[in-house]
């Protein structure tokens, strides 16, 4: 459905021919312009001019690339579909407001036609020409409207569907740029740093003994110091032997 009303708006604005380029192009990616050239079978130039069209009204967008290698610029192009949908949505409200007053004139209004020269006029104008026809003389006779009030009220109906189809299309777009526009938010964001978690140690309670604090004894290890008497009488005994 969206294919269509692209189809449609391109044609309007670049003939015919500017429709297939539709089936080429795409929406988020950059397409070069050579390829483009390629598949509709045209030369470059060609195609250029159908894109340079299209962009006056803004439903395409391009880059440029250089080429290290041959020192000129490569065209990359992308369709604007946003734009062309509502350009077409524009398009078809002018149309439906026009039709509408045409309806009401020929509901209202009575309007005369001359048969021979198969010539419409209005009232004020059938009076000013007493109601006969300068080309050939003839007398207009009333017109019968009914057939163009159906016509009228048919094409009144297929446009408004369309709108409606339309908008429905401007809907899912509009949608899909703004789930974009957060995704690419996101990317932006500075990473939060992870805290590491900080173990508090329970303090450890002291007793206590009626208010006053009781200090821990502290066990010192004891050396055993050889006793120097046992030496000196040791040495005494062989003295006297």
């Amino acid at each position: 459905m969206q294919d269509k009303f692209l189809k449609e708006v391109l044609g309007i604005v670049a003939g015919k021919q500017a429709e297939e380029i539709v089936n080429l192009l795409d929406g988020t990616k950059y397409v070069n312009e050579f390829i483009i050239a390629k598949k509709l079978d045209v030369t470059i130039n060609q195609t250029r001019n159908i894109l340079y069209k299209i962009s006056d009204y803004g439903f395409v967008s391009s880059i440029r690339k250089k080429d290290k290698k041959k020192g000129w610029y490569t065209y990359f192009w992308k369709i604007e579909i946003l734009k062309s949908l509502n350009f077409l949505k524009n398009l078809l409200e002018k149309n439906l407001n026009q039709l509408e007053l045409q309806i009401k004139s020929k509901e209202t209004k009575r309007f005369y036609i001359c048969e021979r020269c198969n010539i419409e006029f209005s009232e004020e104008n059938a009076l000013s020409h007493d109601f006969s026809c300068d080309e050939c003389g003839s007398l207009f006779t009333i017109k019968d409207n009914t057939k163009v009030l159906r016509e009228h009220r048919r094409a009144y109906e297929l446009w408004k569907k369309q709108l409606n189809f339309v908008e429905q299309e401007i809907a899912k777009e509009e949608k899909k740029i703004e789930k974009k526009k957060l995704k690419e938010a996101e990317k932006e964001k500075p990473k939060k740093k992870v805290k590491k978690k900080v173990v508090k140690k329970k303090p450890v309670k002291k007793k206590t003994i009626k208010g006053k604090i009781v200090k821990k004894k502290v066990s010192k290890k004891v050396v055993k110091k050889k006793s120097v008497m046992k030496k000196t009488s040791k040495k005494k005994m062989k003295k006297k032997k």
